[in-house]
């Protein structure tokens, strides 16, 4: 027994690597062992769940399904806004190929975004992205020493001057273009090429002392007067139209010969090249069907062929209510009326029923319930019949232009926006389809669709002066985007598109060979928004995701008609940003370029509530794009005057601005001193 405890001890005491307890007591090598215990199912660390799965393990299985639908919401909605953002980032580049020359790639991304604009500035910018800037040329120097120092001219380019040099002179910087710059490394940029020192003390020299001299405001007229001058002057002529108003009373009668023959004189002096004047359907035609009365228009017509001015005429199927000016009040013909108050089905309709006179229902194009005629009849009638009492001025040539009414205010839309029932801006309008006629027309698509029970307006797109985000029709993810939303809204644009081919077909059998004019409107509120409501209820299907105008315009190109576009000129301030999500740039780039892609011609009219002349300016602008490869120009412009009692006080010192631009002339009269 002690020779087994001695080579017990001595075991392990040379077993260096046994760490046990001096209390555990360890069998000898020589006995037999037991077997080993079984190992212990070995246990894995469970993840700990994250987000909606672990809202969905908290809350138990009966949440697990509410789980999955708002994941598979958060997925939908992360696409709408990737659309969105793609339709922007499109656009973008677009409009930099077609304005600015840029030769940017099909598949362009930011990195050459970045790289064309950096080249336009002036920088150096290698194949490696490697962008850096050279230092100016001395020709520079030279031309500014030449420069006289005492006209505001040179005081504009000394400024400008004092600047770049100063930017040129500090150390040139280098900078890596790759997939991880962003916004925050330009700003680090920027702000590693200035000089501390002159950041703080400033730089002084005579160039310096002289600016500081000058009186600011000064300097920002004289480059304002510099830029319309240079930018303006020798380009491209395009005539200027002006709208007569308030020329002929409801008796069809010429009111006040001399004050008119005043005003054509005072606009031929101008150099206008000729004016427009509107013939209501409700004063030639006003008190019985197919008995024409244009006396009033004859002896308008014959002073404006001595005038020596060029003449368009508006077929203007519409109501007119006036203005604060006291100009006349137009309504449709009385015969029309009476009509009316027996099938008031004949007039558009919202929702709640109530009735919009303003024109007639598309529903009744094909419907004989004008005292046996239908309305594009009625319509082909009244053009047959001007184009007969006026072929004179026609074969000689006064007569250069008809625009043919095709809606509310002579545009093509629906009467979605009526002051007078309560619409107020910017609120997304009402759809008007809800007379008798166009819904049977609903009511016949939604069963060759095969859901009858889609044959129903929405009910949830709110009132005239709804927010999108309001109503559940036009919110993002509304229903407009839905298969009901889809059909419904590309119903109500076809049937827009089919009333102007109607009345388009008819019309060119009556003018023949004569330039056809249809207006189209600018409803730019909502215009940033996913739906673009207020168009929606117009009747232009243009969503984010949906090209709402090019489908119209197929149809206009069809019969070779000029485009009117009706040009706001706005300067968004930023509070109506907010309000309305308001966008005229941006709708006036896609009417425009989607117009002209197709081979439309394109002509412009100002909006009633541009008259500045900053707003002038950024028409003309549209009207000459500036940099366009294709040289696109608007064929003609309309300057739509203001009331009388403004006329007064402002004169006609903005139409003469307007058409001097207009025609390329020079400014030097207009600029301010």
């Amino acid at each position: 027994m002690n020779s087994n405890a001695d080579s017990f001890s001595d075991d392990l005491i040379s077993n260096p690597q046994t760490d046990h307890p001096p209390d555990v007591l360890l069998p000898h090598p020589h006995l037999p062992q037991p077997p080993p215990p079984p190992a212990p199912p070995q246990q894995h660390q469970q993840r700990r769940p994250r987000g909606f799965a672990a809202a969905a393990a908290t809350a138990g299985p009966a949440s697990a399904g509410k789980g999955k639908r708002e994941r598979e919401k958060e997925k939908e909605r992360t696409k709408l806004r990737e659309r969105h953002r793609r339709a922007i980032t499109s656009r973008m580049l677009a409009g930099l190929r077609q304005y600015g020359n840029f030769p940017l790639p099909a598949r362009a991304d930011m990195n050459d975004v970045l790289a064309a604009l950096a080249r336009e500035a002036g920088w150096t910018v290698e194949a490696d992205g490697t962008t850096y800037r050279q230092s100016p040329p001395p020709s520079q120097l030279a031309t500014f020493s030449a420069r006289s120092m005492d006209s505001p001219a040179s005081a504009a380019s000394l400024k400008n001057y004092g600047v770049k040099t100063t930017l040129d002179s500090q150390p040139s910087a280098v900078m890596r273009m790759d997939e991880s710059l962003s916004p925050a490394s330009l700003d680090s940029v920027v702000i590693a090429e200035k000089d501390p020192k002159s950041v703080k003390y400033g730089q002084t020299s005579p160039i310096n002392s002289v600016i500081e001299c000058l009186d600011a405001e000064q300097l920002i007229h004289d480059v304002s007067s510099v830029d319309q001058q240079s930018v303006f002057t020798g380009t491209d002529f395009v005539p200027v139209y002006v709208k007569l108003d308030g020329t002929i009373n409801n008796y069809c009668q010429l009111v006040d010969r001399e004050g008119v023959r005043q005003e054509l004189n005072h606009i031929k002096s101008l150099s206008a090249d000729g004016v427009i004047v509107d013939c209501w359907w409700g004063i030639v035609e006003g008190w019985n069907p197919q008995r024409y009365v244009w006396s009033g228009y004859r002896e308008l017509f014959h002073i404006i062929r001595e005038s020596k001015l060029k003449l368009q005429v508006v077929l203007a199927f519409h109501e007119y209510g006036g203005n604060d000016s006291g100009d006349i009040s137009v309504s449709l013909p009385q015969w029309v009326l009476e009509i009316g108050k027996e099938n008031e089905d004949i007039f558009f309709a919202d929702r709640e029923g109530r009735r919009n006179t303003e024109c007639l229902s598309w529903g009744i194009d094909k419907e004989r319930v004008l005292k046996g005629r239908t309305a594009i009849e009625v319509y082909f009638d009244f053009m047959r019949s001007f184009r007969t009492e006026f072929d004179d001025l026609f074969c000689e040539g006064l007569i250069t232009a008809v625009e043919i009414g095709l809606g509310p205010n002579g545009e093509l839309k629906y009467p979605s926006f009526p002051e007078r029932m309560g619409w107020r801006y910017p609120g997304v309008g009402e759809f008007q389809c809800y007379d008798k006629y166009l819904q049977q027309n609903l009511r016949k698509a939604a069963k060759m669709r095969g859901h009858s029970f889609w044959a129903r307006g929405p009910d949830n797109a709110g009132q005239f002066n709804s927010r999108p985000h309001e109503t559940e029709f036009f919110c993002e993810r509304g229903d407009y985007d839905s298969y009901y939303g889809r059909f419904f809204l590309q119903w109500y644009a076809q049937t827009l598109m089919d009333h102007a081919d109607n009345v388009l077909s008819l019309a060119n059998l009556a003018f023949e060979e004569a330039n056809i004019i249809v207006k189209v409107p600018a409803v730019y509120w909502w215009y940033k928004t996913a739906s673009h409501a207020a168009e929606l209820t117009a009747g232009y299907y243009n969503p984010t995701n949906q090209d709402g105008y090019s489908p119209v315009f197929e149809v206009l190109k069809r019969h070779s008609v000029t485009l009117k576009f009706v040009c706001s000129g706005l300067q968004v301030l930023s509070q109506e940003l907010d309000e309305g999500s308001v966008d005229p740039e941006g709708l006036n780039w896609q009417v425009l370029n989607s117009a002209w892609d197709r081979g439309l011609a394109v002509a412009g009219e100002n909006a009633p509530s541009c008259y500045d002349r900053d707003g002038f300016m950024r028409i003309v602008e549209m009207a000459k794009p500036r940099n366009d490869p294709d040289h696109h120009r608007f064929s003609f412009f309309v300057y739509h005057q203001p009331s009388s009692l403004v006329q007064r006080t402002m004169g006609f010192s903005e139409l003469d601005f307007v058409i001097k631009c207009m025609h390329g002339g020079i400014l030097e009269d207009l600029l301010p001193c």
